[in-house]
């Protein structure tokens, strides 16, 4: 059975929400249209044409990776250098392809979320916050025997949920007016005469997400010909993300058994350090991929190392003055795991629909060691 493309990017995009992306990123949807058939899905860290072929060898209709080739802005296409081909191949094939990048290091589940969990951290927490989700306050005015009806509604589609807690709502008795005027069917009342009912208004929350979703539900089940509600931008507490993170170890370590501890659990030959070996690690920061750019900010939150990758001279010395130690673990190496993290995912939600979702076996890292 084959679904749509469509399909399964709004599986992706409720996995790695795109709103999650830094501004400068470039995600999504990069070729093939959203209702292309796919009934085979495959997943890759990067895109090469290696993996483009290995992809056709499996009947692939829909190519997901992390990094996308369209990072920059093309200027040409050409067909005889290696960018232009691998667009070729994926066209020829009449393949989709599909890229989650920032958001996917950002997201709850994500690139160091599973990072954080391959090593065993616990009390896990952001290292940085990148995104925040807006949060409202919804106010709908509702006849009495339509009080149930109406809040069952907005609640099923994502209104009234705090933490662990659904349909969480606040209903305060009053009496609405209203006067019937020409052109208009009431519910309640006739025309030219004032009413007075006896109402309920409906108070609850509403992430931004699901604001027209709720809104949409209410006014289908709501009786009245022109319903009265209030929106309320909030300041409380919101779900966020962002990009790395840091937590603590089971037991202390030193450096050098932690360096062991990774390398072990991300199958890496070598890696590359700066600091005392005998220092003692507890508090980990870290940031699948280039996280070079918060080695302030693990050294400020009190880490005691910090792991990444594509570090510099420099930033190591920097990291050194902080008596901040480092783990250069490499790109491909702190972000492979994530991929069949995602397929696990999508496998679990497409059980039913009997699509294929393949894991690419090509180690894609172009660093070797000697």
């Amino acid at each position: 059975m084959a679904v749509s493309c469509q399909t399964i990017i709004n599986l992706l995009e409720s996995y790695a929400p795109k709103k999650m992306a830094e501004e400068w990123d470039n995600i999504g949807l990069q070729i093939g249209s959203p209702a292309q058939s796919v009934s085979c899905v495959f997943l890759s860290l990067d895109l090469n044409e290696e993996i483009v072929e290995e992809a056709q060898g499996v009947g692939a209709d829909m190519l997901i990776v992390h990094h996308t080739p369209f990072f920059k802005p093309l200027k040409n296409l050409r067909t005889d250098l290696p960018g232009g081909r691998i667009i070729q191949k994926i066209v020829q094939q009449g393949m989709c392809l599909y890229t989650a990048h920032t958001n996917l290091d950002a997201t709850v589940g994500g690139v160091n979320d599973v990072l954080a969990r391959v090593l065993g951290l616990q009390y896990v927490e952001l290292l940085t916050e990148s995104w925040q989700e807006k949060l409202y306050k919804l106010a709908v005015f509702v006849p009495l025997e339509y009080t149930d009806k109406v809040r069952n509604a907005i609640c099923e589609v994502g209104a009234g949920w705090i933490g662990n807690y659904s349909h969480c709502t606040f209903g305060t008795k009053g009496i609405g007016t209203f006067l019937p005027l020409e052109g208009t069917q009431p519910f309640i009342g006739q025309k030219g005469k004032l009413e007075k009912v006896e109402e309920i208004k409906i108070e609850t929350i509403v992430p931004e997400s699901r604001l027209n979703h709720v809104i949409k539900a209410m006014l289908e089940v709501h009786p009245y010909e022109e319903v009265a509600y209030d929106l309320y931008p909030l300041v409380n507490e919101r779900e966020k993300a962002g990009i790395g993170r840091i937590g603590y170890l089971s037991k202390v370590l030193s450096l050098k058994e932690f360096i062991a501890l990774v390398k072990e659990k991300l199958f890496l030959s070598m890696v590359r350090y700066c600091g005392d070996l005998e220092k003692k690690i507890e508090k980990v920061a870290l940031c699948g991929g280039s996280g070079a750019g918060y080695i302030s900010r693990a050294a400020f939150l009190g880490a005691d190392v910090y792991l990444t990758a594509d570090l510099k001279y420099h930033e190591a010395q920097e990291a050194l003055a902080r008596d901040l130690a480092l783990v250069d673990a490499g790109h491909f190496g702190t972000e492979w795991p994530v991929v069949e993290t995602v397929a696990a995912y999508l496998r679990q939600e497409l059980l039913k629909k009997d699509v294929k979702v393949v894991v690419s076996q090509i180690n894609s890292n172009p660093f070797g060691f000697m």
